[in-house]
Order: C-alpha cells, then structure tokens, then sequence
C-alpha cells in the first residue's frame, strides 16, 4: 500500500495548537493518527502510545503539554519530543511513536504511506 492523502489544509494546522486526528484504515479498522506543527513544521504520527496501545489526547486533539513543548500520552504522562516522536520521559523512554511521512505544499498537508 503506497499513497498520498490530503489531511487538511496549511491553515487549520497551529503551532502548538490542537492536532488533527485522522482514520488510517489503510493499517487497519481502528487505527487512527495526527498531525501537529512544531516549530513551523508540520509532524504526523499513529496516535499510538509507544507504551501500551493507546491514543495519546486526552480531548480529541489536545497532544501537547501545558508548557506545549512536548507532546503527552493522557493515560500514564509519558511525553515525546514533537519532532522525532522519541519519548524523553515515563515508562516507554528511549522508544518513539511511529511516524508518518509528511508535505505541506500549495496550502494543504498530505502524508504518504508506503508499504512496510
């Protein structure tokens, strides 16, 4: 399975702000990922905790801390660093959460799945 999908345009995308969540049935029936921008860029990854297989918001869409400086899984406090998905602290430090191929181009933010 290779290919492009359109998450959403340039604009809905904030920095620091809400992420976008989005299905992935491509990996299967509940699977499902987001999107954040970090510093002027954006960043897609499983909304999957690298701890134990759970969404990391805690209200759709809220990833990052209160500090928005890394984002945090809601159920054990384990938090990432928004642009390499490593996690720096809680139970499942030293892993990252699964990252997703990522272009902003011409006002919309895409992801490109390859097969794996």
């Amino acid at each position: 399975m290779t290919g492009q999908r359109i998450i959403c345009k340039s604009e809905e995308l904030l920095e620091k702000g809400k992420g976008v969540r989005f299905s992935l049935p491509e990996l299967g029936e509940r699977v499902t990922a987001f999107a954040v921008r970090f510093n002027g860029v954006a960043y897609a990854y499983i909304n999957q905790c690298a701890h134990l297989p759970v969404e990391l918001d805690w209200n759709e869409g809220d990833f990052f801390t209160r500090e928005l400086d890394y984002l945090i899984c809601a159920t054990h406090g384990a938090q990432y660093e928004p642009h390499t998905g490593y996690c720096v602290v809680g139970p499942c430090q030293g892993k990252r959460l699964r990252p997703l191929i990522v272009d902003e181009h011409n006002g919309v933010i895409s992801i490109t799945l390859n097969e794996s």
